[in-house]
């Protein structure tokens, strides 16, 4: 029985589909290990948002090949799509498969068997038209549920549609199928993820299905405690959408939405479908029917001719906006991405300034919203996540808590009462109770 092990980089789409993965291996006979079990098969994960996911890559490579010298090391993900030569060349690199070949990896490398020369399986994103379903499982308390793939948008900083082509969904039998599933194995939490998942919906190249007939149908799954949805744009958040989400059960009062600039200059250089003034009436939305709902947000720094006066405008507007935390990235050069080609890049040094300064107000919102919530009672999702004799867990609307050790706890909902905040930013539960209250 050979041992395969996996690594994953990026984001929750990834996880998702590296679970499946996974899966497919242990069901042909493969046995999944721990990266330093001395596997005889690695699956490195990839993605290319930034520079740095690329550098990692090869790191991951190179620590492989020092836990298991003559192991099949095989790439695949969104790096392994734009840069499939780039990384053949890497030393170690025994396979690298496109975004069309990644879930037929087992097949296609025939046993494994290493050679001289590193195999290269990665078609034209134009090959990459089926949808392949994919959820994480026994990874965490919560589960990632892919829905949608691919992305039809053409922001100019974004390299993710040439990684993984057009935007294309599964049904919604398929997904009500997998939900199903993990409700059996005991997942109490199923986070909706995708490329631009609020564009769930497309089918061979046609809309079938809108967003909200998905969740307006996983609402009525029976066992099912919690759903989140992980991201979506602000111009898909329909009133529809908030307004059903504020009256489910089951969908929790949380949402990540995608801003990157709070200047409409910079959004029109970005090629984004909105404005501020749109994602402004978004948040304004969401607060008036769901006042303590989480808001997150993306937002890029040093994009190509961001002055000064772009950044303070953005500084200024999410210092105001009713939002709780932020996801803040610094800007990088993709290739192939008509960013590249702009004029007035942004110094490095001013870029990593830019973050800070974003990074800190990030702490500053989020320090706030959980002031604002402390003296209520919350139900908690407690996770296998411990830390000095204390565990953690997640309100529905996203915050952190920590409460002291008990097993009995694990992937279980019990309401607490959010009593103070702690200074690693964590809130503390001093009171669990036995029965969650809705």
């Amino acid at each position: 029985m050979k041992k395969v092990a996996f690594y994953t980089l990026g984001c929750k789409l990834n996880f998702s589909e590296t679970s499946s993965i996974s899966r497919m291996f242990e069901e042909r006979g493969y046995r999944k290990v721990e990266f330093t079990e001395t596997p005889d098969i690695f699956i490195i994960n990839t993605c290319s948002v930034t520079e740095n996911a690329d550098k990692k890559c090869k790191k991951i490579v190179h620590e492989a090949r020092k836990i298991s010298p003559n192991a099949y090391v095989t790439i695949i993900g969104c790096y392994a799509q734009l840069k499939p030569k780039e990384i053949s060349e890497i030393p170690g690199v025994d396979a690298v498969l496109g975004a069309a070949e990644k879930f037929q990896l087992i097949d296609l490398l025939d046993g494994f068997v290493r050679t001289e020369n590193p195999k290269v399986l990665a078609s034209d994103i134009e090959a990459a038209t089926s949808f392949n379903n994919a959820y994480s499982l026994n990874d965490r308390t919560r589960t990632f549920l892919k829905v949608q793939d691919g992305c039809d948008y053409s922001c100019t900083f974004c390299t993710i549609p040439l990684a993984r082509g057009n935007s294309r969904s599964d049904t919604i039998e398929n997904i009500v199928k997998s939900a199903e599933e993990i409700v059996a194995s005991g997942v109490k939490e199923i986070v909706l993820t995708g490329v631009n998942t609020g564009d769930f919906g497309i089918r061979n190249g046609k809309r079938e299905d809108r967003f909200m007939d998905l969740i307006s149908t996983l609402d009525k799954v029976e066992g099912l405690n919690r759903i989140r949805i992980s991201s979506i744009e602000p111009n898909l958040l329909t009133d529809e959408i908030i307004d059903f989400v504020a009256g489910s059960k089951k969908f929790v009062p949380h949402f990540h939405i995608p801003l990157q600039s709070g200047s409409d200059n910079v959004l029109k250089r970005m090629k984004r479908r909105y404005l501020t003034d749109l994602y402004t009436a978004r948040v304004t939305k969401i607060k008036s029917v769901m006042p303590d709902c989480c808001i997150g947000v993306d937002v890029i720094v040093g994009f190509p001719g961001e002055t000064e006066e772009d950044f303070i405008a953005t500084y200024n507007y999410l210092n105001e906006l009713n939002i709780a935390y932020l996801h803040v990235f610094t800007y990088s050069e993709r290739a192939n991405t008509p960013a590249t080609e702009m004029d007035n890049a942004v110094p490095m040094k001013e870029r990593n300034k830019r973050s800070k300064m974003l990074r800190s107000l990030s702490e500053k919102k989020r320090r706030y919203f959980y002031e604002q919530q402390l003296g209520k009672t919350e139900s908690v999702l407690f996770e296998e996540d411990i830390e000095d004799g204390m565990m953690h867990g997640y309100t529905e609307n996203y915050i952190r808590v920590a409460a002291k050790y008990d097993p009995v706890l694990i992937n279980e909902i019990k309401p607490i009462l959010l009593s103070s905040l702690q200074a690693n930013g964590h809130v503390l539960a001093e009171e669990i109770m036995e029965t969650v209250t809705h």
